[in-house]
């Protein structure tokens, strides 16, 4: 396997911008990934976006973004769009990418894969690279009922201690989500484990991504 290191600009923090339709889903498809770009780099900045963070859920999103970035954590940007009506609201959702995310000219992009069988996690991920098209866009992957996972061709391998960190970051922020059924600590570690076992990490676990354009 070829190992890619990440570089920002001569002289600026590594900033990489993290995009969600809804308050967990940077933290489900990416958080161990952005605790462990924490750690690597430690002047990075991350530029937190949720579009659909409504009444408790906006609360969680808050704590959430500020258990997995801290003090890195960079003007995060809370949106109050509905759960799944973000293609009905295009326009509009395209607006925030031109208006407000277009300057941000970041050197990571994480956001929804343009496959997911959710219709707001999809439209998020095409207008991504609509708007940045001179980036490096990494698309994450969430489990849901609707059975999507596919085969990604970009893993970040996690020590095991990250991934119960991850989990249990996510488990403490959503409170709200723990009626879920599948919304529980086996789910999340499960993915990591196979994505681990497809890429042969140390610890046996990782978090995969979809690369679709990659200059070397």
């Amino acid at each position: 396997m070829i190992h890619l290191n990440l570089k920002g600009r001569v002289g600026e923090p590594l900033k990489i911008l993290c995009i969600g339709c809804h308050s967990d889903d940077i933290e489900i498809g990416c958080g161990g990934t952005l605790l462990r770009l924490a750690e690597q780099y430690g002047a990075c900045q991350f530029h937190w976006v949720v579009l659909s963070a409504i009444g408790v859920r906006e609360g969680e999103a808050r704590r959430a973004a500020l258990l997995f970035a801290g003090s890195r954590l960079k003007n995060p940007l809370f949106k109050s769009f509905q759960d799944g009506f973000m293609p009905f609201d295009g326009s509009k959702v395209k607006a925030v990418f031109e208006d407000e995310l277009k300057q941000l000219s970041p050197d990571i992009v994480f956001t929804h894969n343009r496959n997911d069988a959710h219709q707001d996690h999809r439209l998020i991920g095409e207008l991504t690279w609509n708007t940045f098209r001179d980036h490096l866009i990494l698309e994450y992957e969430i489990p849901k009922y609707d059975g999507d996972l596919g085969q990604p061709s970009v893993f970040v391998p996690l020590e095991r201690e990250m991934c119960e960190k991850k989990v249990r970051y996510i488990i403490e922020a959503f409170e709200s989500q723990n009626t879920k059924r599948w919304f529980e600590e086996s789910t999340f570690m499960a993915l990591m484990r196979l994505r681990g076992m497809e890429c042969n990490a140390p610890s046996g676990y990782a978090e995969a991504f979809y690369c679709r354009k990659l200059v070397l």
